[in-house]
């Protein structure tokens, strides 16, 4: 998780609303998914956990799909080619193929999206094509679920024509094969169109994307102690487009979020608020962690969790208080990035700067996260244009980034040739 350590002397955060103690619920067992609204603190807990087994990406280009591994499903990638689907079988399993995740820091690189190669458009389960924009599948899973079955699985490819996935799944001796298919045009609304191998059919799950801030959830994080090791945890991850600080060091009541860096990571709050302490076996929550979470309208909470029932109710409580409303929001605050043409085919991107940006950091990475462009941009006060060269750059897809204040803006493009 991200932290930043306050140092000296802070003056007392103003408040904007009272402080408010709210519990929710992932209910026994931690069985259900719970989405939750800062503003006017409604909560969604639609589903089950168990209601879905895959989860597609309803917009963007990085074919982002998700695997229920809290529901105990594990994946693994299979050194075969595609082509190779009637020989596949678990023979040299073993240690040497990597299981696979989703991404606790990034919802739009899920558990299928694993172990890229060196080609710039490979999403980890197929190619992207620059030109027609389809995406063809070119690998084969072993997939291990939460039942014990073994079944081999591959994604066949996206199809813009249709808008919709499709994939194949089958026993390991080819018995028993479906064809799965998810339109993700049906979700548009949604980050996620859901997929249910019990019915072999797509789920509609998910509340809107606008409607719901935090997700109390069940998931495979990263447990550094007692051995370092990914397990299921319970904890809070954040929806696109919200934002979050974590301030440790400082005593809560005294804790700020002005300078503080608001980050897109999804698990900056996460599961590690809490601690189980093995000698009292009751859990334990820092004197001194504060979370500061923008919503997707800009207000700015305060919240302090105190409280877990554990797997006995899956209740959660935290402390809330608005200290920054869209209304005072500080004046240098960005507004959305917009950039230009996507996909860059001139060497040349465009990014398009509100007049209330005075001083900025763009930062362009690679889908590995590694930084291959970054440059100081000073605004003019008014609507500009801010023309950035990539022509130097791979073809491939990126995360271009702008930085102001205590604010930050992503979004993704294709360089093509």
């Amino acid at each position: 998780m991200k932290s930043t350590v306050l140092l000296g002397v802070m003056l007392i955060s103003t408040s904007i609303t009272a402080q408010e103690t709210v519990t929710v619920s992932t209910a026994a067992g931690n069985t259900e998914q719970l989405y939750y609204n800062l503003q006017n603190g409604s909560t969604q807990a639609l589903w089950q956990l168990s209601d879905w087994d895959l989860a597609f990406e309803s917009t963007g280009i990085t074919g982002a799909i998700l695997l229920n591994t809290a529901k105990g499903h594990r994946l693994y990638k299979a050194p075969y080619a595609i082509g190779q689907w009637a020989a596949v079988d678990t023979a040299g399993l073993g240690n040497n193929w990597p299981v696979q995740y989703n991404s606790t820091s990034d919802w739009s690189s899920g558990a299928f999206n694993q172990g890229l190669t060196s080609n710039p458009f490979d999403l980890g389960w197929g190619i992207y094509n620059f030109t027609t924009h389809n995406i063809t599948g070119d690998s084969l899973f072993i997939l291990h679920t939460a039942d014990g079955a073994w079944k081999k699985l591959r994604m066949d490819g996206f199809a813009t024509v249709t808008t919709s996935f499709t994939f194949t799944m089958a026993d390991l001796d080819g018995a028993n094969q479906q064809v799965g298919t998810i339109n993700r045009n049906a979700y548009v609304t949604k980050n996620f169109g859901y997929y249910s191998f019990a019915t072999m059919s797509a789920v509609d799950l998910e509340p809107v994307a606008a409607d719901w801030d935090l997700l109390f959830t069940k998931y495979n994080g990263f447990v550094p102690q007692p051995v370092p090791s990914i397990y299921p945890v319970t904890g809070v991850l954040q929806n696109k487009e919200v934002r979050v600080a974590q301030v440790d060091g400082i005593a809560t009541n005294l804790a700020q979020w002005a300078g503080q860096a608001l980050v897109s990571d999804i698990d900056v709050i996460g599961y590690d608020w809490k601690n189980f302490n093995m000698t009292t076996f009751m859990f334990e929550y820092a004197a001194d962690r504060t979370y500061f979470v923008q919503d997707r309208n800009n207000n700015v909470w305060k919240l302090i969790f105190t409280g877990y029932g554990g797997g006995a109710t899956g209740d959660i409580t935290f402390t809330k208080e608005l200290v920054s409303a869209t209304s005072v929001e500080e004046t240098n605050a960005p507004a959305d990035l917009v950039v230009y043409p996507n996909p860059v085919v001139n060497g040349t991107l465009r990014i398009v700067l509100d007049g209330n940006v005075r001083s900025a950091q763009l930062s362009i990475h690679d889908m590995s996260g590694k930084l291959v462009l970054q440059q100081q941009v000073s605004g003019s006060g008014s609507l500009a244009l801010l023309p950035v060269d990539v022509g130097t750059l791979q073809e491939g897809l990126y995360l271009v980034r702008l930085d102001a204040g205590t604010r930050s803006f992503t979004t993704r493009v294709v360089i093509g040739r």
